[in-house]
């Protein structure tokens, strides 16, 4: 169970709730689920954003229909684990726009990537010109998605 930082109240947390569900919601609309004025929910807003409990926001984008519709992780063996290889290959996936996490992890491998293509042609492509290029990269092993379950990027707020 998740327990809020103690500098958020509950008007805090609901705000937070409503716009992670929807981000587009006006300030008036979001003034009225909170029963605050507009004025002392947009201050609020801002100082959420300010103090870095709102990152930002963005659309969600359909994956199918934009050519990106398979999704691969791949767990990532590096041949040295000393501070430079670490920074080389953490340089080399920030520009790589298949790429959308990268995370380092403990455990058996140093990388787990989560990455997005048109489909296992492109991936396979991918696999040889980009992902075995990388700085450092020893061993990989690749877990294409077969059913996405579940995807959400809203937090349990308490």
């Amino acid at each position: 169970m998740s327990h809020a930082p103690p500098e958020l109240d509950r008007i805090d947390l609901k705000i937070l709730h409503c716009l992670q569900q929807d981000g587009r919601i006006s300030n008036l609309k979001l003034a009225d689920a909170v029963a605050l004025s507009p004025t002392a929910v947009l201050a609020r807003v801002q100082k959420l954003t300010r103090e870095a409990y709102i990152l930002g926001y963005e659309a969600r984008l359909n994956p199918l229909k934009l050519g990106a519709g398979l999704m691969v992780f791949v767990e990532v063996l590096l041949d040295r684990t000393t501070p430079n290889v670490f920074d080389a290959f953490k340089a080399a996936v920030q520009v790589r726009s298949e790429i959308m996490e990268c995370h380092m992890v403990a455990g058996g491998f140093d990388y787990l990537l989560k990455t997005r293509m048109a489909d296992m042609e492109a991936y396979r492509q991918f696999a040889g010109t980009v992902l075995w290029q990388l700085p450092g990269v020893r061993e990989t092993r690749t877990y294409a998605v077969m059913e996405e379950v579940k995807n959400s990027t809203q937090l349990a707020l308490r």
